[in-house]
């Protein structure tokens, strides 16, 4: 993971919500599954146990994890993203040359992702590693997964 995420102040709360979700109210959820499983008896033999004490781990990786994140969050002040180019915090419209299809795709931290309702392309995908940095009206090549290359055109870029 790098030294320093960046992401908008909107996808750094919506981490520091979720991570209290998890102190909180998951941990507790956790705490009384686990308290219940324990009255069933023989811990050794207890499945809900077992996976009570499963799911707590689970909860604990992941709450850790997102501590780590938030430490290196570095906000991105929107007044100061320019559309000049494709930076996180942009919206690019990008056309697809071989299908002729235009999408819009915000770019956000791999972070911040997963906890948008938009449409998002992370800075660490192919795709979005490839959009970094160029201005509208380039094309853009991207060796994708599959092995095959795809070329954008890029539209246009907004906040």
């Amino acid at each position: 993971m790098p030294a320093e995420i960046l992401m908008t102040a909107e996808g750094y709360n919506d981490l520091k919500k979720e991570l209290e979700m998890l102190r909180t109210v998951k941990r507790k959820e956790i705490s009384e599954k686990i308290r219940m499983a324990r009255g069933f008896g023989d811990l050794s033999e207890n499945s809900e146990y077992d996976e009570a004490k499963n799911e707590q781990a689970i909860v604990e990786a992941k709450i850790a994890t997102l501590d780590d994140q938030l430490k290196k969050a570095k906000l991105i002040d929107k007044g100061q993203i320019s559309t000049e180019a494709v930076s996180v915090g942009t919206t690019v419209t990008i056309l697809d040359m071989e299908f002729d299809e235009e999408m819009s795709y915000r770019i956000a931290s791999s972070v911040e992702s997963n906890h948008s309702a938009m449409e998002t392309i992370t800075d660490e995908s192919p795709v979005g590693r490839a959009l970094i940095g160029h201005k509208a009206g380039d094309i853009v090549e991207v060796l994708v997964p599959s092995g095959n290359t795809v070329r954008f055109k890029i539209i246009g870029i907004s906040l």
